[in-house]
């Protein structure tokens, strides 16, 4: 338990100890929403007509609702992660494969399903611990659109900050 002036200091992360291989939880949902992808095709520069262009969506496209850039959704996906799980204890994130495997629109309530398959000591840095996730990124309607396995270096309780 971390304390800071004699209170519990709540919302930290996980620990290498607490990822142990076959671990399985789940984020909260949060919703896409329309500001949020004007917002991020705008930060972004991803201008592509296909995420800014409702007339293009109508009489060019096979999509024909407002499609949301699957960068966005993995960000958020990863917000959400970190919101989580790695506040203090998160120290890099090392690789991943990623596969887009639907399309999400504006209006989707997403979550991340998050299972441990590997975590083992890092060689090189004994306070250091190295988890790798296997996360499905589901809609609502429990449709799969992305998959990622990110491998990441956590802290190994009690090791200094």
């Amino acid at each position: 338990m971390a304390e800071i002036d004699g209170y519990e200091v709540l919302g930290l992360g996980l620990c290498f100890e607490d990822l142990p291989v076959g671990r399985k939880f789940r984020t909260i949902g949060r919703t896409v929403t329309e500001a949020d992808l004007v917002n991020f095709v705008g930060v972004t520069g991803m201008t592509e007509v296909l995420f800014t262009n409702l007339e293009f969506l109508v009489h060019d496209s096979d999509i024909k609702r407002r499609v949301v850039p699957a960068a966005l959704v993995y960000a958020f996906a990863e917000g959400l992660l970190v919101q989580a799980t790695m506040q203090h204890t998160g120290f890099a994130f090392l690789h991943m494969e990623l596969d887009v495997k639907a399309s999400t629109f504006a209006g989707d309530t997403i979550h991340v399903e998050c299972e441990v398959v590997e975590s083992r000591r890092s060689t090189s840095r004994a306070e250091r611990g190295l988890v790798r996730t296997f996360n499905r990124v589901r809609k609502q309607d429990g449709t799969v659109v992305l998959s990622y396995n990110p491998l990441r270096m956590v802290k190994v309780r009690g090791a200094s900050e």
